[in-house]
């Protein structure tokens, strides 16, 4: 089966035991030599070249990035610096639809000669909600999905760049480290080409664990 090349993609789902979770996966084919890091208070990870490869950020200013952040209970991953503002406006006490479409309008699509799409998900602590953002050349969508336990659902930045339940699939992760493993290459995303590394946030107690997977 030919894979087909999605770029960088975001997706929000639920555990089959009823957790909530939110995903990443860095897919490229210009820049393939970047790894996921967890901070070491484990609340954020951020997106940067791998040893040898530092002067890859001076290429291109949107190779490295914070891609997660942990936020009053909830889970954001975005594809770009976006996640700082959305986790940011989340700890002062706004509703994830009003943070994901404000900072996405402020910060909009990037200015890198194929005008790549910002996208993002944020996971509620209420395990059947998730939310997936995008802003794209032609417009703007922040949409909400209730899922069942064992589906998922997915935004690319090329492709699939749409918010739409017509891409609810499986999903069988439980834990983090897991769901970095499924994103990087299980289920659906086994069709989707040039992947490089994964985050995953999975609902654990009161927070959010974060897991990280380098391809």
């Amino acid at each position: 089966m030919q894979q087909i090349y999605l770029g960088r993609i975001v997706a929000v789902a639920v555990t089959p035991g009823g957790r909530a979770a939110a995903l990443y996966r860095v897919s490229s084919r210009s820049f393939p030599n970047r790894r996921a890091e967890i901070a070491p208070d484990g609340r954020s990870v951020a997106i940067v070249p791998k040893p040898g490869f530092e002067k890859d950020s001076g290429k291109n200013p949107y190779t490295a990035y914070n891609c997660a952040r942990i936020a009053r209970g909830r889970a954001v991953l975005a594809n770009g610096s976006h996640a700082d503002p959305i986790a940011e406006k989340i700890l002062m006490g706004m509703p994830a639809r009003d943070a994901l479409a404000l900072s996405l309008l402020a910060m909009d699509y990037e200015k890198d000669g194929h005008s790549t799409p910002r996208i993002a998900a944020v996971a509620e602590p209420e395990a059947k909600i998730g939310w997936l953002g995008t802003v794209r050349e032609d417009g703007l969508d922040v949409r909400s999905f209730s899922l069942p336990p064992g589906t998922l659902i997915h935004l690319s930045t090329y492709g699939h760049h749409v918010p739409s339940s017509r891409r609810v699939s499986e999903f069988t992760a439980e834990t983090a480290s897991e769901a970095c493993e499924f994103i990087m290459g299980k289920g659906v995303f086994g069709q989707f080409s040039n992947p490089v590394a994964a985050v995953a946030a999975v609902r654990a107690g009161e927070s959010f664990e974060l897991a990280a997977l380098d391809g």
